[in-house]
């Protein structure tokens, strides 16, 4: 996931402002990635540092081990009232290996209104030699009063031929690329894909669906998926195998044409789903209208 990181323009902004000597006292890490936000914001302390993981101050960033670089909260906690007021506390004191302070807040979104305005001072008017790294998976939850106050450092999803080459990095695996194409641009989406049996399910699941061609199979297999936890992933899925088999690296019991047709329909589908919280109902539907496209066309052949 470095290499990924490295390559965003963010931060090469943080590396930039590090270079011109021209820090920012607060910036805010917006990236959209659970599983990974808490690693990423000690790889951009590496860059706030101008350091890296193999020299000894990086690797006691990585540690989460250098005194002058603070960590909260605890993995897997949420950060509160308290140990914000412990922050602004210590943050009046001098540092105590280097020239500067870096507070790293994590799953900074998660975070009550009456947390984010406890910082606000402190944000927009740090002690001397005092900074603040705050990590946010979404931004709509954080305050626009503290959002005026950080340098937003935004990395946008990643391809998926970044996501695919840097799963094949850690190692080799057949299910790595569909694990890159449905995963949203999210590389923590991608590792949990492509861990254990998610993505064969995902597969066996698109396949099914994709080749129902009876319509009345058609209520069966919508409710036997309807309450599938990874949705986008399945329709990212089903067209794949449409586009594989429409280009004829995969046999379909479906005509052409009806391959072209749903392809068409998949789009329409991820748009459905954001508003379409009975997932039953869309796939029933999806699957209705690609048997009739497609008896349609079986019966201009005959």
């Amino acid at each position: 996931m470095e290499q990924l990181l490295k390559s965003t323009t963010a931060y090469a902004v943080l590396c930039g402002d590090y270079r011109a000597n021209r820090l920012s006292h607060s910036y805010l890490l917006h990236f959209n990635d659970e599983k990974n936000l808490r690693e990423a914001l000690k790889i951009f302390a590496l860059a706030f540092y101008g350091t890296d993981k193999n020299t000894v101050l990086g690797k006691r960033l990585m540690a989460e081990s250098y005194t002058d670089c603070k960590v909260c909260p605890e993995a897997d906690k949420k950060i509160t009232a308290e140990a914000v007021t412990a922050i602004v506390d210590d943050s009046a004191l001098r540092p105590a290996e280097g020239d500067k302070k870096l507070y790293i807040i994590t799953d900074f979104e998660k975070s009550s209104a009456l947390i984010q305005n406890k910082l606000l001072k402190t944000l927009e008017e740090p002690p001397a030699g005092v900074y603040f790294l705050l990590g946010a998976a979404s931004l709509s939850p954080v305050l626009p009063t503290v959002l005026s106050r950080v340098k937003v450092l935004e990395i946008p999803p990643f391809s998926k031929e970044e996501i695919f080459a840097a799963l094949e990095r850690t190692k080799k695996s057949s299910v790595h690329a569909r694990a890159a194409e449905s995963c949203g641009g999210s590389f923590g989406e991608a590792q949990r894909l492509a861990e254990g049996s998610v993505m064969s399910e995902i597969s066996a699941a698109a396949e099914e669906i994709c080749n129902v061609i009876d319509i009345g199979k058609v209520g069966a297999v919508a409710l036997k998926y309807s309450d599938i936890t990874y949705r986008q992933e399945l329709l990212a899925e089903m067209r794949r195998q449409y586009f594989s088999a429409l280009t004829e690296q995969k046999k379909s019991k479906l005509q052409k044409p009806a391959l072209v047709y749903a392809l068409e329909r998949i789009d329409s589908a991820f748009a459905d789903i954001k508003f379409n919280s009975y997932f039953y109902s869309l796939l029933y539907d999806f699957m209705l209208n690609v048997c009739k496209e497609n008896e349609k066309w079986l019966k201009l052949r005959r």
